[in-house]
């Protein structure tokens, strides 16, 4: 048993008490007590008093001895309450007897008390192993912790430093434990700061930090390796040791000064390395301050952008220049144009715009092989460049043309019509001296159409059609030589873009289906050529030898076709569901623009699918010049739609030259004879032994032969006695609306069989 220090004082105050009673009062009684029956007497009497006296001495030092406790326990009460660290005392039981304030708040639990209550009824999802600590705390072990993570009872999270330790009862035993926290929360969130902003720093963007004089204190790898520099040779220089000198004062000035009105900069700056090559970056400079908003350092990022520069510059050549002979393309050209236009009409000055294709070309791609063309294209775009003035413009529109703008002519149209003409002498001039490639000489020749402007009405698109329809006609009269804009032409020329203007708009609506019936040896309808017309509300029935190829050259041959395409099949799944007509097949022309296109058999099939016509029932009609197209991808498209059922005609067939080799590659079904073959048939030897022979290849081939434009019965007869037994032709009906085809049939009793 040990015993503490109140215990043995209580004691020896005792003893002391009582022996000093006993000596004393024996004493006292011996000298005033008068016979020995007074003397026991009064010893009573003492011992009564002792009891007493020892009584009111043991209340006095408890009573003492409790005050000192009740203080002791105050002064632990408030020191635990007002601890700066969060501190909790617990019992045995680890129900908790004092808790800081600091607890409190840093728990979440500020206003609550906890007196009594139990340390896992406050914290219930606490964690096994602190449960593990408290039990050995509880043994007598003290166990510490640099940090731990912890989630309040109100869901936040916080990082603590703690300390668990057994608190001592007077007589050594363990009466509880004791439980110190520090949240470090903030030093953790800073530390964790440090870390991110140092892996930052070590990014692939370059970063230089300065102290507010501009001395470099730091750069990162990102910066050696951009600039050349190390470490040891910047940090204590300033950054205008990387100054190009492209800058100015006033650039420096106003970057300062939106640095230090914003905190921060950016914007594109050329620097130098230290090799001395200068090369542009993108740099954000911002301030850090202190407390007192004093700028106590700089810090500045940049990226390379020589990379992107170059990429900016190959897009630019790309988008303004051609690749092949490095002159201004189509979308430089028109602004430079645009340019000359506005000068003239400044200065008053005439100019000229100058169509040039060159004759032959394709022949002599196809003979020489493209590398000599390419060749071929380089040197005279180097001619033309050497027969113009530095501030005219030579272009390459793409293949074999080229453009040429010359500006500053005279301001009388009659004087710039003759310098024009000297310029444009000039050029072709140049065009035609030979070209040595591969000890090999090339003569050339170009075809010139010339358009004059004044800039004060002239358009660009116009000057364009201008110089590129007198070009035309130089074709159509002989090759290598000029040819001035004139005024019918220029007539033609708007009747055709107000033609097109109006087929724009009438597309689908005023469009028209016509079918032309398509006969067997017998007489019998076997199907029908769809032919599309159109009926303008103001201009009444337009031709197609008008429309056909103005649709071909504007691209408004793609919506049509499709639209043809959809229609023809519409009517097929009509015809379906009659069982007098179900046997009948439509014959579709497909122009080359459509049949090119890289997803026309997904636009068949889709017409198909949405309509629900049998593809064995359509036709598509081919032209025999789209063989010279990339002979490999049409077969392609041809086997992939015969895949699925359609069938395939090749028309006009007769008029190109196609090959036995070609034909026997391509999966057709049907050859259409032309109708010019066809209509001389009777007074034509020649032509009659075309068909012959057309005929008698299809036999050989195993295809399907159809004669088109058959007028006459003689006619019809010659080709059934050569082996045709298929016809269509103005001898048997012209092309009609549905109705009236329908009619047709009708009256003439015709009981269709299968095409």
């Amino acid at each position: 048993m040990r015993w503490n220090s109140s215990t043995v004082w209580i004691i020896l105050v005792y003893i002391a008490f009582g022996s000093l009673w006993i000596i004393l009062s024996d004493g006292l009684l011996g000298l005033v007590a008068r016979d020995s029956a007074q003397l026991v007497q009064w010893q009573q009497y003492k011992g009564i008093a002792f009891i007493a006296a020892t009584a009111l001495l043991l209340y006095g030092l408890l009573s003492y001895r409790q005050r000192q406790l009740a203080r002791s326990e105050a002064r632990q009460r408030l020191f635990i309450k007002h601890a700066p660290a969060a501190l909790a005392m617990l019992d045995t039981e680890l129900r908790f007897m004092l808790v800081s304030d600091r607890w409190l708040k840093d728990y979440g639990l500020s206003g609550e008390n906890l007196s009594g209550r139990g340390h896992y009824e406050v914290f219930p999802e606490i964690p096994q192993r602190w449960r593990e600590i408290h039990q050995r705390a509880l043994r007598g072990e003290v166990l510490r912790a640099e940090c731990d993570y912890f989630i309040r009872p109100d869901g936040r999270t916080q990082w603590q430093r703690w300390e668990v330790r057994p608190w001592y009862l007077e007589d050594q035993s363990i009466g509880g434990i004791l439980i110190f926290t520090e949240d470090i929360t903030q030093q953790k969130e800073a530390e964790r700061e440090m870390r991110i902003a140092a892996k930052a720093f070590e990014t692939r963007q370059a970063m230089i930090i300065t102290d507010d004089a501009q001395r470099i204190l730091r750069v990162n790898r990102a910066f050696c390796e951009t600039t050349g520099y190390q470490p040891d040779e910047v940090i204590g220089q300033t950054p205008t040791l990387l100054k190009s000198g492209r800058h100015d004062a006033d650039f420096y000035r106003a970057l300062w000064q939106q640095l230090n009105q914003h905190g921060e900069w950016q914007g594109e700056i050329w620097n130098r390395r230290k090799n001395g090559q200068i090369f542009p970056e993108w740099l954000h400079i911002s301030s850090v301050v202190d407390d007192q908003g004093r700028v106590i350092h700089y810090i500045g990022a940049f990226d390379d952008m020589s990379e992107h520069k170059q990429a900016e510059a190959q897009i630019h050549s790309l988008s303004y220049f051609d690749v092949l002979t490095k002159l201004p393309n189509r979308r430089l050209f028109i602004d430079r144009l645009q340019q000359a236009l506005l000068s003239s009409a400044r200065s008053r000055h005439r100019g000229a715009v100058f169509f040039i294709d060159l004759d032959d070309f394709s022949a002599l791609n196809d003979t020489q092989g493209h590398d000599v063309g390419d060749q071929v294209l380089i040197e005279v775009s180097r001619q033309l460049l050497a027969a113009v003035a530095s501030d005219d413009t030579v272009a390459r529109l793409g293949s074999d043309e080229f453009v040429v703008v010359i500006e500053h002519l005279d301001s009388r149209s009659d004087a710039a019509l003759l310098q024009a003409n000297r310029a444009g002498e000039r050029l072709l001039a140049a065009i035609r001296q030979p070209i040595r490639i591969d000890g090999s000489d090339f003569v050339i020749t170009g075809s010139m159409g010339i358009s004059l402007f004044d800039g004060a009405t002239d358009k660009v698109s116009d000057l364009f059609k201008r110089a590129d329809a007198a070009m035309v006609q130089v074709k159509q009269i002989g090759r290598n030589c000029l040819h001035f804009f004139d005024q019918d032409m220029q007539l033609a020329l708007e009747q055709r873009v107000e033609l097109e203007a109006l087929l724009r708009n009438a597309i689908p609506e005023q469009l028209r289906l016509h079918y032309q019936p398509q006969l067997d040896a017998q007489g019998q309808l076997v199907g029908a050529e769809v032919l599309v017309r159109w009926q303008d509300p103001h201009k009444g029935l337009i031709s197609p030898a008008q429309f056909i190829p103005l649709a071909e050259a504007s691209g408004l041959i793609l919506p049509m076709g499709q639209w043809i395409l959809h229609s023809a099949c519409e009517q097929l799944a009509r015809w379906q569901q009659e069982p007098l007509l179900q046997q009948l097949s439509l014959s579709v022309n497909v122009s080359p623009k459509q049949f090119q296109q890289a997803n026309f058999v997904n636009q068949v099939l889709e017409a198909l699918s949405a309509t629900g016509a049998d593809p064995t029932r359509l036709k598509l009609e081919i032209t025999e010049s789209l063989l010279f197209n990339d002979l490999e991808r049409v077969t392609k498209t041809m086997t992939e739609l015969k895949s699925h059922g359609i069938r395939i005609s090749l028309d006009d067939f007769g008029t190109g030259f196609s090959s036995l080799s070609y034909l026997k590659q391509l999966p057709v079904d049907e050859l259409k004879i032309d109708q010019s073959f066809v209509r001389s048939l009777e007074t034509d030897d020649s032509d009659a032994a075309i068909v012959r022979t057309i005929i008698t290849l299809g036999q050989s081939l195993g295809v399907e032969v159809i004669a088109e434009g058959v007028e006459t019965e003689i006619a019809r007869d010659l080709l059934i006695a050569q082996g045709c037994h298929r016809f269509q032709g103005f001898y048997f009906a012209k092309p009609m609306p549905l109705k009236e085809l329908e009619r047709w049939w009708s009256q003439a009793g015709q009981q269709p069989r299968p095409a």
